[in-house]
């Protein structure tokens, strides 16, 4: 009789198909919400705000990021309204996109209706105070795009 040791489960091959991370993007007119995910690229963390300075100067503090945390692009939230088209903030995060992309950087976008309504919920769910939540919310809804992201791509 075959001991314990002897007998080994089954196993499937599941190599990683991705080895650098994605960052994620909540586009806004005076904070961006940053988010990274696992080299997996299965789960989506909150990571920081960054001040909206610019385009320019904004784009290459992402293209600091991006070096720094080993990302490969960059998932950024579309604003879209509610009724499916794109208005002023969409427009103005359609042309920050042009200034990471004018950095060399690939930009995939994401649906990102109400992603900052459903943040704002979760950190009240958490029992954030409001300075707390607002501290917070940005980085949580870029998290919650970039899962968005990660969870459609069936990896």
């Amino acid at each position: 009789m075959k001991s314990w040791r002897s007998w080994s489960a089954p196993t499937s091959r599941c190599p990683i198909k991705h080895t650098r991370r994605l960052l994620g993007l909540d586009y806004g007119d005076k904070r961006i919400g940053v988010a990274v995910s696992d080299p997996g690229r299965l789960i989506a963390s909150p990571h920081s705000v960054l001040r909206h300075k610019g385009w320019g100067p904004t784009a290459k503090a992402v293209h600091s990021l991006l070096a720094q945390l080993d990302c490969e692009a960059v998932v950024m939230g579309l604003p879209y309204d509610m009724d499916g088209t794109q208005g002023h903030q969409a427009r103005e995060a359609l042309g920050f996109k042009q200034a990471l992309e004018q950095l060399g950087i690939t930009v995939f976008l994401q649906d990102e209706r109400l992603t900052s309504v459903e943040a704002e919920d979760s950190l009240k769910q958490g029992g954030k105070t409001w300075q707390e939540s607002r501290a917070l919310v940005d980085q949580v809804a870029a998290a919650l795009i970039l899962q968005s992201y990660l969870d459609s791509q069936g990896v």
